[in-house]
C-alpha cells in the first residue's frame, strides 16, 4: 500500500472479470495502483463510457481502508495479504508484457497442458501456444476463444518462476500450425 495515507482518496471502478461474467465495485483509494496491491485479481476500469455507465448503478461502493470488505472483495484482499511479504510479490505487475510457461488445466481440470503465454498487463492472454509432447505445437489468440477473462494475477510472486524469454516464445509461435477452431 502506499505510504501516504493522508493523501486524497478518488472513486475508482473496478472489476473482477471471471470470465463469464463479473463483479463490480466503485472504490475510494489514494491511487488505481493502491487497488491493484491491495485486492488479487482485480482491474481498474478506465475507460470513460463504462465508468458513465456505472455511474448511477447500484454498485457498492467501498472504502479501502474499512477493517470489513464486502463479500467477494474481502477474499481478494486476503490474497494479495498473504501474497504481499512473499519474494517476487509485484515483480511483473508493471511490464508490458510478460512471457508465462505454466499448466493449464481443463474445465474438467483433466488432461492438464503445457502452455506458453504472451500476457498482457491486465492478465490477459495476447497468444498462446500449447506444445505437444511430439514436439507438434498448436498456436491461438483471442479470436480463437470465446471468452478472454484474465488468467494471471501479474502481482502473483508465484509468477516469476514461470517466466519465459521473448526468444523463446516467438520460437514456439513460428513453428506451431493454427488451430483449427471448425471454420
Amino acid at each position: 500500500m502506499t505510504s501516504n495515507d493522508a493523501a486524497p482518496k478518488s472513486r475508482f471502478l473496478a472489476l473482477h472479470d471471471y470470465g463469464m461474467g463479473g463483479v463490480w465495485w466503485w472504490i475510494q483509494a489514494r491511487s488505481a495502483r493502491e487497488i491493484l496491491e491491495t485486492f488479487a485479481w482485480i482491474e481498474v476500469v478506465t475507460d470513460p463510457e463504462t465508468a458513465r455507465q456505472e455511474e448511477d448503478g447500484e454498485l457498492e461502493e467501498v472504502d479501502i481502508d474499512a477493517p470489513r470488505m464486502p463479500p467477494g472483495l474481502d477474499g481478494l484482499r486476503a490474497t494479495r495479504h498473504a501474497q504481499r511479504g512473499r519474494p517476487g510479490f509485484g515483480a511483473l505487475a508493471d511490464r508490458d508484457v510478460v512471457y508465462l510457461r505454466r499448466r493449464w488445466n481443463d474445465e474438467d481440470d483433466e488432461d492438464p497442458a503445457v502452455c506458453l503465454m504472451e500476457v498482457s498487463p491486465d492478465g490477459r492472454r495476447l497468444r498462446q501456444v500449447e506444445p505437444a509432447e511430439d514436439g507438434a505445437a498448436v498456436r491461438s489468440g483471442p479470436d480463437d476463444w470465446p471468452f478472454n477473462p484474465p488468467v494471471v494475477d501479474l502481482f502473483d510472486p508465484e509468477l516469476v518462476g514461470l517466466q519465459i524469454s521473448r526468444e523463446e516464445f516467438e520460437e514456439q509461435w513460428a513453428r506451431a500450425r493454427r488451430l483449427d477452431v471448425g471454420r
